[in-house]
């Protein structure tokens, strides 16, 4: 939420898009919302819990006149990023995504855990389960890498410059 609002220090009301379908969706609602009242911001949220409610949720979020959208992380949303990433082109609305396949599909920005990484280390588990490690002794890992990336595509495609500044503090940035 932070890093939108650096970027769109003008932004007011930010779309969050969720999936009503997500086991943690009140948590995520909850603290999104708690990061936004922080520095000032509002939300509101905009459900789309199957392929056919994405252009309803998309008229929705222009409807309310939307300065952003935050994408919320869901599996679901992920394996539709093209479809999402289209939609909030087409509205013309600057989004943010957690994961940077959604920039590297022309989304503008991401911000999170880093999925290949996720996956590098679910495989270091899983070979040590096969090496005769039990699961129960092996502890649990929180992620550590979370990475930004930015779509200087996606942004000029919207008709925003991106500091310079915030372009150094990516991880990866997308021409």
């Amino acid at each position: 939420m932070e890093l939108l609002h650096e970027l769109f220090p003008r932004a007011a009301l930010i779309a969050v898009l969720v999936n009503p379908n997500t086991p943690d969706l009140e948590a995520q609602t909850r603290e999104l919302d708690a990061a936004a009242k922080a520095i000032g911001l509002q939300t509101f949220i905009v459900k789309a819990g199957g392929e056919a409610d994405f252009d309803a949720a998309f008229a929705q979020i222009i409807e309310k006149h939307a300065d952003a959208l935050i994408v919320a992380a869901d599996p679901f949303f992920t394996s539709r990023r093209e479809q999402i990433v289209r939609l909030a082109a087409r509205s013309a609305v600057p989004a943010m995504y957690e994961f940077r396949e959604y920039a590297a599909a022309g989304g503008l920005m991401s911000y999170g855990t880093s999925l290949v990484d996720g996956y590098r280390r679910a495989g270091v588990y899983a070979a040590r389960i096969l090496k005769g490690a039990k699961p129960a002794d092996l502890p649990v890992q929180q992620p550590t890498k979370f990475e930004l990336v930015i779509n200087l595509k996606a942004a000029k495609a919207l008709g925003l410059g991106i500091p310079e500044a915030f372009l150094l503090r990516a991880d990866e940035v997308i021409e």
